[in-house]
């Protein structure tokens, strides 16, 4: 019966319904999602309500710390939207048009206008676009980016189109049965609608750092103000001013914009060479890595098959003119027979009488050739009993080689059951690896990253492919098909390298249990049946050109789909990290000292010795500007130990210095009756100099750079703080206390040497810094 479709007034009776193929999976963070993660955070809260005290009593000058803490902010939301955008960019480009019967006319429409009950004429080299019922046709269907399933399904009247998979050859006409929400991909990608937390080991520093001082900025804050007020009867501008200075140091600002500058500019660098960062957190993540699992197909290899050899068992045969004829009037379009198609050229010496397409049941198709036979092309095994196949085929195959045999029979036209075939040649197809994966395995595997390929293929197939591709280890595969249970599937990801036959909940599987072995996993992949386990994983890795879903929830994707690419994004991370743990030391140096000249000031009911802006000249000239400029030189090593331990040994000497230099400056001040402004700017000028020591040690080993930025930065602040020492109310020395200042940073230098070389390092006691903060 012809089919008609539907009538326009159906249509518009489904569209009003919702019934439309319209719905979309966003799993991309709204704008108002990314507002809201930059700036409601603890940190943010806490240095507003010091803002707004200041604020209060007229301390204006006192509160530019927030411009540091707003371009931070604005730096997060300009980075997570542009991210975004891209992304929604590259959706649009891959949406598609489709072929319907409506009215009885064919029509070419987008696939979100498709409606139910809608009759679609769907083509080889389509992709599906909604849940569907064949109702007329032959066609062989890949389902891979469903599954993970690379081999063909024929499909035929009665059978199921999923949303997702592609023709590969054939042509059918189909009635829409599902749409939208109910669409099986989408399902799929239901579970990973939720936006994933970034995972950060920077970041969670800052915010145990945040945690343990919102435990004490508000009742040391209270208190170092009641102490000022009352007991000192200091005033309320002033009494406001040093309580927000003591709690203010405590808190890291300016490692939280370094932070986000590094990582933004590592964003930036990767954009240039192709890659997409979605989540900038996933570059510092990705250095951390220490399992890496691969998809096959698109990633090892390029997804394309390629003729690599042709061995004629008959020299009486024109191979290249047969194949030619064969060829030029094949319908079949599957990858394989793209591949011939590339090696062979057309040719007409031999006319088609009779044509059996290429069935993935049957392994073979077939072409009755005038003056000739019929020809039979596919798998051997399935065209000659398996003691007459040539010796070259068992050779190939042990090499990971795709075979295809080209056999000869009697007749004129294809007969129902094949007989007496004659083996005419040997083509050997070979999946083709991509690009420089051997040298992107072997370098990702010396640096420490355990490589494991998960992929719905045969497990042997897959296992010759990584051997090719030079992954270790390769000959330790398994297929998970024979797996019955979940535990079965857990415990077989800490044993093998090699995973075949992977349906998508089992993909997930492996990722939790390797993640629940303590290890770091990122992930590539590109189709539906991926999003379940890249959600999983700690970074995960899309190509552009797989599935829409799929690139949405992806923490980085590679825009040229091309994994080899990766080295670049652990460098990047690894600058990133080894750069801010560098240089962090600088700024904790802050964080300790104020946290310990508060309780001193509040057991001996004195006054905190700075104001904010003080402390925040330090946070821009010692602080941002050094670390800003190191932060950008090239660093491929190792991370090596655990960030705050490392960040936390390297600022306590100095804080100690800071410490012990306020103590003796207040003794020689009340000793002496010196003015209240000489102490002051004598600790403040010491307090530039201690924190100078450590810019110094963050610059070796010297090279140019380090010694411009080492002179700038000790020259800079000292002028700086001459030239405003009224707002900074501060003096400047004189003869006396400048004698003392340099005996005392002489005596400063000494003991900074002999501390640093004393305090038992974080590889000794890994805990040692995190323990002060719990």
């Amino acid at each position: 019966m012809k089919q008609t479709g539907l009538t326009e007034n159906e249509v518009q009776q489904r569209k009003s319904q919702g019934l439309q193929n319209n719905y979309e999976e966003n799993a991309t963070k709204s704008t108002k999602a990314i507002l809201y993660d930059n700036i409601v955070t603890l940190f943010n809260f806490l240095n507003l309500i010091i803002g707004i005290c200041l604020f209060l009593v007229g301390a204006y000058t006192n509160m530019f710390y927030l411009v540091i803490i707003l371009t931070n902010i604005c730096i997060g939301i300009y980075q997570e939207i542009h991210a975004r955008n891209l992304v929604q960019k590259l959706s649009i480009v891959n949406q598609q048009k489709v072929k319907v019967l409506r009215d009885g006319k064919e029509q070419s429409i987008n696939s979100t206008e498709l409606v139910m009950d809608d009759t679609v004429i769907m083509h080889a080299g389509e992709q599906i676009a909604a849940d569907m019922n064949v109702l007329s046709g032959f066609a062989e269907v890949n389902e891979a980016m469903l599954t993970g399933e690379s081999d063909l399904i024929s499909k035929t009247a009665g059978n199921e189109l999923l949303s997702g998979s592609f023709l590969t050859s054939g042509e059918v006409v189909a009635k829409v049965v599902r749409v939208g929400a109910d669409n099986y991909a989408t399902k799929l990608a239901s579970e990973a609608k939720v936006h994933k937390p970034f995972n950060s080991e920077l970041v969670r520093a800052i915010r145990k750092v945040s945690k343990f001082t919102s435990f004490i900025i508000i009742p040391f804050g209270i208190l170092l103000f009641l102490e000022a007020f009352f007991f000192r009867t200091s005033g309320i501008k002033t009494s406001v001013v040093v309580s927000a200075a003591a709690v203010l140091g405590m808190l890291p600002k300016g490692l939280v914009l370094l932070i986000s500058i590094a990582l933004t500019t590592g964003v930036t660098k990767l954009a240039k060479k192709r890659i997409l960062v979605q989540d900038m957190y996933s570059i510092e993540t990705l250095a951390h890595v220490d399992t890496l699992c691969l998809d096959k197909t698109g990633t090892i290899t390029e997804g394309n098959m390629r003729v690599t050899n042709i061995h004629p068992i008959s020299n009486d045969i024109d191979v290249q003119s047969l194949l030619g004829s064969y060829l030029a009037q094949s319908t079949d379009n599957n990858v394989t027979m793209q591949a011939l198609r590339d090696y062979f050229p057309e040719a007409d010496r031999y006319a088609s009488l009779d044509v059996l397409p290429f069935s993935s049941d049957r392994k073979w198709g077939a072409m009755a050739l005038e003056d000739f036979g019929v020809v039979y092309l596919g798998a051997p095994e399935k065209l000659i009993a398996a003691e007459a196949l040539p010796a070259q085929v068992a050779l190939a195959q042990e090499e990971g080689l795709r075979v295809l045999l080209l056999a000869v029979g009697p007749g004129s036209k294809v007969p129902e059951e094949k007989e007496n075939l004659t083996a005419l040649a040997v083509i050997e197809i070979e999946d083709v690896i991509r690009r420089n994966a051997e040298e992107t395995l072997a370098y990702l595997y010396n640096e420490g990253v355990e490589l494991k390929v998960i992929s719905g293929d045969n497990p042997i197939t897959v296992s010759n492919i990584a051997r090719r591709a030079g992954l270790p280890n390769f000959e330790r595969y398994i297929d998970l098909a024979t797996c019955e249970t979940d535990q079965q599937v857990i415990d077989a990801a800490q044993q093998y390298t090699v995973f075949g036959r992977v349906a998508p909940h089992q993909k997930k599987l492996l990722v939790q249990s390797l993640k629940n072995a303590g290890r770091t996993v990122a992930m590539t992949g590109d189709g539906v049946n991926d999003i379940l386990a890249l959600r999983e994983a700690d970074v995960s890795i899309a190509m552009a050109d797989g599935d829409d879903a799929t690139r949405q929830i992806a923490n980085l994707v590679l825009l040229d789909s091309d994994f080899t690419s990766l080295p670049e994004v652990v460098f990047e991370g690894r600058r990133v990290v080894n750069n801010v743990t560098k240089v962090s030391g600088i700024f904790f140096i802050k964080t300790i000292y104020s946290f310990l000249l508060s309780v001193i000031c509040l057991l001996t009911a004195t006054a905190f010795p700075f104001i904010p802006i003080q402390i925040t000249l330090i946070d821009l000239a010692i602080e941002g500007y050094p670390s800003f400029f190191l932060s950008f030189e090239g660093n491929k090593e190792r991370i090596k130990g655990k960030f705050l331990p490392t960040a936390l040994r390297a600022a306590v000497p100095n804080a100690l210095l800071v410490v012990v230099n306020v103590l003796v400056v207040s003794l020689l001040a009340r000793n002496n009756n010196w003015a209240h402004m000489d102490a002051t700017t004598l600790m403040y000028y010491l307090l530039i100099g201690i924190s100078c020591l450590a810019v110094i040690k963050a610059c070796l080993p010297l090279n140019p750079l380090r010694i411009f930025l080492i002179v700038t930065t000790v020259g800079g602040i000292y002028v700086a703080a001459m030239l405003f020492h009224s707002i900074l109310e501060i003096g400047l020395l004189n003869a006396g206390s400048f004698a003392i200042f340099i005996g005392m940073m002489i005596l400063n230098a000494v003991g900074y040497i002999f501390l640093s070389k004393t305090l038992p390092h974080p590889a000794a006691n890994k805990q040692a810094g995190a323990k002060f903060f719990h």
